[in-house]
């Protein structure tokens, strides 16, 4: 596929197989399926050159042809998005970054795609940019399912501090950071000192070229979070603040309010 090498190009890694939400990416009451409403979100996006589903799914993949998408095949055993993209990364368009969206984010966005992709230009150091919101909720810090991400500004190589880069010190399912002396006070701190992980990455592709060769991670496995091989093989990961996130397509009722909201109800 032809494309300017400096473009950027987004995937969305789309697998038929969901536990909680049994063949997610093809539900349709909207009158289109899942995956239709992702890559037109995804298409909005003013920094990116092209858009590309990456699945294992021969239905998906005739579902995203029909409403006039792209799609590229990968394996059923790949373990990750991202290790489906770099399975696919070869036949996708020429680009310096490559974008992950998840196929079960219909809402996400474009701003906050565009933002991941100006981290990677104003933070030359970094090799991966994703994306944070404020955490002002206690049951949501004590919550696994919500991924809290451990920030520090970023400081260029000549010292300056980039305005509004963040740093990832690490990632968890945890409630971290863990404070000494809990007030709920500090959920409100300003800038926040606890912060939800927004699931969209910006990579280098050089660092997808490498991705099969980084070391294994025991932190990853452990937590199930595929970043934190990246923070263990010394890569650093800039973020950027988003003032919400996008509601993921996780469960029955959280498709429900989906199609709710897209026939203009309330949620």
């Amino acid at each position: 596929m032809p494309g300017p090498a400096n473009a950027a190009v987004i995937v969305i890694p789309a697998r038929l197989s969901s536990t909680r939400l049994p063949r997610k990416m093809l539900l349709a009451e909207t009158g289109q399926p899942l995956i239709a409403h992702t890559w037109e979100a995804a298409r909005r996006s003013q920094s990116a050159t092209a858009v590309v589903v990456a699945t294992d799914s021969d239905e998906i993949a005739a579902a995203v042809q029909a409403f006039g998408g792209t799609a590229v095949m990968t394996s059923p055993e790949a373990p990750s998005g991202t290790a489906r993209i770099v399975e696919a990364l070869d036949r996708l368009p020429a680009a310096d970054v490559i974008v992950n969206v998840q196929g079960d984010e219909p809402e996400l966005a474009a701003a906050a795609i565009d933002a991941a992709i100006d981290l990677l230009d104003r933070c030359p150091e970094a090799g991966m940019a994703t994306l944070v919101t404020p955490l002002r909720r206690p049951e949501d810090l004590h919550d696994p399912a919500c991924v809290k991400a451990v920030l520090s500004p970023w400081r260029q190589s000549d010292g300056r501090e980039e305005t509004g880069c963040w740093r990832a010190i690490t990632f968890s399912r945890a409630a971290v950071p863990a404070a000494r002396d809990w007030n709920d006070s500090l959920l409100a701190a300003e800038p926040p000192l606890y912060w939800q992980h927004v699931g969209l990455y910006a990579y280098r592709r050089r660092m997808l070229e490498g991705w099969n060769s980084l070391p294994d991670s025991r932190l990853a496995s452990l937590e199930s979070l595929e970043q934190l091989r990246v923070i263990e093989a010394g890569i650093p990961i800039a973020a950027a603040r988003i003032d919400h996130a996008a509601r993921g397509i996780d469960t029955p009722k959280d498709y429900a309010a989906f199609v709710e909201r897209c026939r203009g109800g309330s949620s």
